[in-house]
């Protein structure tokens, strides 16, 4: 049993730090945020609602200026205030709002927000543990190497859930009777939406997949679904 204990203990710590993380970004949100009023965004999610057979779809709005789109860990839908600001200026339109709204649904409907803990907490502990490792061999950079192999490991998991969640809001949009047009043109305006035009990070090292793969995968969902069967 003493010979498990580093493990158990860097386990446990990384389940502590995630519970923390989740607490103070509910806290965050609860203090910031509050519910989506506009008149065709609602409409737009009221479509969404009917799709999946609910009675309904609260969004609430986080009043941070970052263009974003969140599930929070509790199943709550999120869009930044400034997306909304961009989508009043019209830079983006409210059916590729929809598609944001559907795309976070999907995080929630696929158990992305309750895995996240065990992914969260696995790549924690694979950090404290190599860091350990590592520090006795190569003294200094051995914390650099850990981080490096724990960071891209989150980032392919989280990658992963991304084109799921993709899936997910395709399908839903087709169904909603929205298609995936907003959806692709979205994230062709993502890079200027955000600021990251083409910023140099190796793919290992992205938490999102390149906008190409991205509208390639939507692509070929939509050619597999809507294409008649022989």
């Amino acid at each position: 049993m003493i010979k498990f204990l580093p493990i158990l203990l860097a386990i446990a710590y990384a389940f502590a730090m995630y519970r923390f993380s989740v607490w103070r970004t509910a806290r965050e949100l609860d203090a910031k945020s509050h519910p989506l009023a506009d008149p065709a965004l609602t409409e737009m999610a009221s479509r969404l609602a009917q799709a999946l057979d609910l009675p309904g779809l609260k969004v609430q709005v986080y009043e941070v200026e970052p263009v974003n789109g969140l599930a929070a860990p509790d199943g709550r839908i999120f869009l930044t205030e400034g997306f909304l600001n961009r989508y009043r200026s019209g830079h983006v339109t409210a059916e590729e709002l929809a598609s944001v709204i559907a795309h976070e649904l999907g995080h929630v409907a696929l158990g992305h927000t309750r895995r996240r803990m065990i992914d969260f907490t696995g790549a924690n502990a694979v950090f404290v543990l190599l860091t350990t490792l590592l520090s006795r061999f190569i003294p200094f950079f051995g914390i650099f190497i850990a981080n490096a192999i724990a960071t891209a490991l989150m980032a392919r998991i989280s990658r992963r859930d991304e084109f799921e969640a993709d899936a997910y809001a395709s399908a839903l949009l087709i169904k909603a009777g929205i298609g995936t047009g907003p959806q692709k043109s979205l994230f062709r305006k993502l890079g200027a939406l955000t600021g990251n035009r083409g910023q140099a990070v190796p793919d290992w090292m992205r938490s999102h997949p390149q906008t190409e793969d991205r509208i390639a995968a939507i692509e070929a969902n939509e050619a597999r679904w809507l294409t008649p069967q022989a």
